[in-house]
């Protein structure tokens, strides 16, 4: 997909403007606001040539264009790697133990995975948030009615899923079969959320996360669901969220995974204080651990808002930032915290060149720090911000189908070191929710795969404000 931007106005001068573009033998122009998108008529992109990977840090994107796979479920060609087949392919290999913990877990294929493995007497134990434990196939017509805009079109998903002969109805052969959490409860694997403690689980249990045989950890930002990896229903063009999965062998960092697991889990029995979720648990520092020659840092949020904020996610995060010499680029859901925003300019200031993608659903928020690094105030975009630091002109938004979102949390700094997990750039992230930070420092060849997502996503940002949106404001 190519795109142009376009100044002038829209009126009766389209054929002279296709002209002008000379779009030669591209076959279909969608009309994308203030921007033009096309489109060959075949829809293919060029398949890249494939990146090595570290022996001990494999790197997977769902939207890679060196690879190809078809989906499960909507039977779609595509390129990008199957992330639930790289979990799937971990549970296989798994001998004695398996614990999971994700925010929202919808796919049948990682539970059937899972199911196989705890029939066959392996001990297997999931956390998941409290919003998303409850089988879906399981809620009454009432409840059903109070679920949200957004709650509704996640049910619709869901119901496409599990329908397998499409008749309108969900049996309980389907329900079986297609339902993860029923297929987990089935095969009697046990399940906690964040009520576990006796809280009613206020923020989120945002890990997605999983530890096999003490050696093997994966960790995603993508939460285990259609739209997280594969793609909607509703939106045949579809292709999922844009979400990554590192895997790393070492029994040293699944130690310190599967440590924080157990503050979660307590005794695996729901209502007993002895789990511990957010801002339950004890103070934990960023702990570094050597993976093969890589230095690889993991911390856990929340941080106690007592701590100094140098030594929470944020503040770690912060400090790597502050380092950069070259180059640091982002693509993030949401980035919100004012610390960060301010050191990226500053260090933009100093020569660092600085670019990022931002998802369009919170980038042009009030509280959004996308909108301070473009410079202007966010209540009146037709202002400058009030900072005095200079506006970068390299923030946007990426062009994505209809549907996705862009879900990543990472961002690389000189080429060299990367920061991933499921940690948004957020005060939430950092004191409210339990969250994962990922930093693999020094470490070129996992590098080279992240600085390629973002090249694929830079490579169709809209930059700036778009000038429907700076004229609402105004």
């Amino acid at each position: 997909m190519k795109f142009r931007r376009f100044s002038g106005a829209f009126g009766t001068s389209h054929s002279s403007l296709l002209s002008s573009l000379a779009l030669g033998s591209i076959g279909v122009v969608i009309f994308c606001g203030y921007w033009l998108c096309f489109r060959s008529p075949s829809g293919t992109q060029a398949k890249l040539p494939s990146l090595p990977q570290d022996q001990s840090i494999q790197v997977y994107f769902n939207h890679d264009r060196s690879v190809e796979f078809t989906e499960p479920y909507r039977h779609k060609t595509r390129l990008g790697n199957d992330l639930a087949a790289k979990i799937i392919s971990v549970v296989d290999s798994a001998q004695s133990q398996i614990d999971v913990a994700v925010q929202e877990f919808q796919l049948p294929n990682i539970a059937q995975a899972l199911a196989a493995k705890s029939q066959a007497g392996g001990r297997v134990r999931v956390i998941l948030e409290h919003n998303y434990s409850h089988p879906w196939s399981e809620l009454t017509a009432a409840e059903i009615e109070l679920l949200t805009s957004r709650e509704q079109e996640h049910y619709q998903e869901f119901q496409k899923l599990v329908d397998i002969d499409q008749d309108g109805t969900l049996s309980q052969e389907e329900i079986n079969h297609r339902d993860a959490l029923v297929i987990l409860r089935n095969a009697r694997i046990p399940i906690l959320d964040d009520t576990a403690d006796g809280s009613s689980g206020s923020g989120l249990m945002h890990h997605k996360f999983m530890v096999v045989d003490g050696h093997q950890v994966i960790v995603t930002s993508a939460n285990w669901t259609m739209s997280d990896i594969y793609g909607d229903f509703s939106h045949l063009e579809s292709e999922g969220n844009q979400n990554n999965l590192v895997q790393i062998d070492s029994g040293e960092l699944a130690t310190v995974f599967t440590t924080e697991f157990n503050l979660m889990w307590g005794d695996g029995t729901a209502g007993n204080q002895i789990s511990q979720f957010k801002a339950r648990k004890p103070t934990r520092p960023a702990v570094e651990v050597l993976v093969g020659k890589t230095r690889v840092l993991v911390q856990f949020s929340p941080t106690s808002q007592q701590q100094a904020w140098e030594d929470s996610s944020n503040g770690s995060i912060g400090k790597l930032l502050s380092t950069s010499q070259q180059q640091v680029d982002f693509a993030l859901f949401v980035f919100s915290e004012p610390a960060l925003s301010k050191m990226i300019q500053t260090q933009s200031q100093r020569g660092v060149k600085v670019r990022g993608t931002i998802d369009r659903q919170f980038a042009y928020r009030d509280y959004s720090s996308a909108l301070t690094l473009m410079g202007v105030d966010p209540n009146h975009l037709c202002q400058a911000a009030s900072n005095n630091l200079q506006p970068l002109a390299t923030i946007g938004v990426p062009t994505l189908p209809t549907g996705d979102l862009l879900h990543h949390k990472f961002a690389i700094i000189d080429r060299r070191t990367v920061i991933t997990g499921s940690h948004n750039w957020s005060n939430a992230a950092n004191y409210h929710n339990d969250e994962t930070l990922l930093i693999i420092q020094d470490n070129p060849i996992v590098a080279a795969h992240f600085d390629r997502e973002f090249d694929r996503l830079y490579e169709h940002t809209i930059i700036g404000i778009p000038a429907r949106l700076r004229s609402k404001r105004c």
